[in-house]
């Protein structure tokens, strides 16, 4: 047997394997380890329209206390915004093309769907998760000086409202997970830019 066909067979495997673990650990979150304040917490938790007034307050915070340098950051938050969210959702999403579980015809019936409808487009990755975790790492490279140790609590926001993502069964772990790293990636470039040209001091 040929070294290519030798190396596709292993990545085949190792694919069923991870996609294996991934809806295992997806009926977990989704369908065990539940709860009912989770069921009515989460559906309005991950919502973005939900954060608005930690975003007016960043904004206003930002004017009060930045001078000039308030409205480039404001500018730079907004760039990882929509970066985070091109490169996920326009890009990404439909090269991979996954269905979401709750619309995937050979898993749907497992779900347990807890919104009033799926979320229409694919899944992976989660645009949510990659929205979150750039706009966390851009505010904990930039507000590090600032908040000092306070700035983690931006990570376990996104990583929450990721979580929550699984839970009420709109994306599988694996999305969630590749979603944070891109994320992170992209709001470790906007900062470290912002950082470098810019910067803030009190």
């Amino acid at each position: 047997m040929s070294t290519p066909v030798l190396l596709n067979s292993f990545l085949e495997n190792a694919w069923e394997w991870l996609r294996y673990l991934d809806t295992r650990l997806f009926l977990k979150i989704n369908t065990e380890w539940t709860s009912s304040f989770l069921d009515s917490v989460f559906p309005w938790y991950r919502e973005a329209n939900a954060w608005v007034p930690l975003y007016l307050f960043l904004i206003v915070f930002a004017l009060m206390n930045f001078k000039q340098k308030a409205i480039p950051w404001i500018l730079f938050a907004v760039l990882t915004a929509t970066l985070t969210d091109q490169i996920s959702s326009s890009l990404i999403k439909n090269w991979i093309a996954r269905p979401r579980p709750c619309r995937d015809e050979l898993f749907m019936s497992q779900v347990r769907l807890i919104l009033n409808n799926c979320s229409g487009g694919y899944s992976f990755p989660s645009s949510h998760a990659t929205n979150h975790f750039g706009f966390a790492m851009f505010l904990f490279l930039t507000l590090r000086p600032i908040l000092k140790q306070w700035v983690w609590l931006f990570f376990v926001w996104a990583a929450t409202i990721c979580y929550g993502q699984v839970y009420v069964g709109v994306h599988y772990p694996l999305d969630v997970l590749c979603g944070a790293i891109l994320g992170t990636a992209i709001g470790y470039l906007t900062a470290s830019f912002f950082n470098k040209k810019i910067g803030l001091s009190l």
